[in-house]
């Protein structure tokens, strides 16, 4: 309970920083483009059954993308992590594409799959997959040896070792992963609504933006960063309930 309320009482203190900082600036530069954070915020609660249907189809891209990602991401992940020939094999072949930018694919996919949803989540999905890849693989390369022999030697099958030993050991940095990935993800969203497509909490902000309505814009960035907000904190708890053994170390 005392960790729940640590976490409210952060996210008040850094809303009221973010708050007074957005005002002082505000103040300072004295432009439509910058308007006082409660005249956003008045608007965002005006917009916001406007903004409903919009966020609802922007988190549904999110999820499946990060479902599909995650899905094909993390197993291949786990396994090139686990095995020297895989590993020497995908290696220089992960640090080969993993650097390229992919949302410079996002053209090819329009031409490929049209302006609709399959692009966007195609897009996102390719960059959690990449991601999160990395991510399991280097998890599951920090495993300690003894901790695979040890059950081996008890006639563990290769699937009960990756089961209960090499997934367990890999979760609390998938969650990091996972929490890393979602801020990753509504960035690349962002940017594929503003450019391909016409629904969307991206498209909403970027459609205010071009009619120099400036406080429906902010209206729409705080909608995009509660929706943020809220999909971290769903992580969270998802984590304290599958890791329990770190939430208590943590305590």
């Amino acid at each position: 309970m005392r960790k729940y309320l640590r976490t409210i009482a952060g996210y008040i203190g850094a809303f009221a920083i973010i708050i007074g900082a957005w005002a002082l600036s505000s103040w300072l530069i004295d432009s439509p483009a910058l308007p006082l954070p409660w005249a956003a915020i008045e608007q965002f609660f005006v917009s916001l059954p406007a903004m409903v249907p919009q966020i609802l189809i922007s988190l549904w891209r999110i999820v499946v993308a990060m479902v599909i990602g995650t899905l094909l991401g993390l197993p291949l992940g786990l396994y090139i992590g686990r095995s020297v020939r895989a590993d020497a094999l995908m290696a220089p072949l992960l640090y080969l594409i993993y650097p390229i930018p992919k949302v410079v694919f996002l053209p090819v996919l329009m031409v490929l799959l049209g302006i609709g949803d399959a692009p966007k989540i195609l897009l996102i999905g390719i960059v959690i997959f990449f991601q999160m890849m990395i991510t399991a693989r280097d998890a599951a390369k920090a495993i300690p040896p003894e901790s695979v022999t040890s059950v081996r030697s008890l006639g563990a099958t290769p699937l009960q070792i990756a089961t209960h030993v090499v997934l367990p050991s890999a979760l609390p940095e998938v969650f990091t992963a996972l929490r890393i990935n979602t801020g990753t993800a509504i960035a690349v969203l962002f940017l594929t609504e503003t450019i391909a497509g016409s629904t969307g909490i991206g498209f909403y902000i970027m459609n205010a933006w071009s009619r120099l309505d400036y406080v429906s814009m902010f209206a729409g960035i705080i909608a995009m960063a509660a929706m943020g907000v809220i999909m971290y904190e769903i992580l969270n708890i998802i984590e304290l309930r599958m890791v329990r053994w770190k939430a208590q170390k943590d305590r």
